[in-house]
């Protein structure tokens, strides 16, 4: 079985409406299980999520060259360089498959590349198991468990 190839790029327009729905179509999406699920998915409009979307921190995530999800970032410390990233495969068919650490990879690499970083971390709840391998994968150290800061 051929193994699909990861990209990623900044969405334009249409894409930008894909990722609206891959997030928004399910009342209950299984990917929000996974995802933070102590904080509520609020629904946002679709012309407010186009207008809104910020590529300034975020890539969309492609298999094959369809929209699968997003890599993201945020500062924890930006006065020393210090981010956090994350990424969300929307579909639970593609979970599993490799596509994430293809894509995690690129995406650390890019922001290294693009960037004066001294540090990249990447946070979890603990019931995100696949997460967390991913991340001794490709090397990451886990360096807290921060206890009773999210109960659920």
């Amino acid at each position: 079985m051929k193994k699909g190839v990861i990209s990623l790029k900044d969405l334009n327009k249409p894409e930008k409406i894909q990722h609206w729905h891959l997030i928004y179509d399910e009342e209950d999406p299984e990917w929000k299980k996974l995802n933070a699920p102590y904080f509520p998915l609020k629904r946002v409009a679709l012309d407010d999520f186009v207008a809104k979307y910020d590529s300034s921190n975020r890539m969309g995530i492609f298999l094959d060259g369809d929209l699968i999800g997003d890599a993201c970032y945020y500062w924890e410390h930006e006065e020393s360089n210090w981010l956090e990233v994350g990424l969300c495969i929307y579909e639970p068919e593609h979970w599993g498959k490799g596509y994430g650490k293809q894509a995690l990879i690129l995406w650390i690499n890019h922001l290294f590349n693009t960037m004066e970083l001294v540090r990249i971390g990447l946070t979890t709840w603990s019931a995100n198991i696949g997460m967390m391998k991913l991340a001794e994968k490709l090397g990451m150290k886990q360096e807290a468990c921060l206890r009773k800061c999210r109960l659920w």
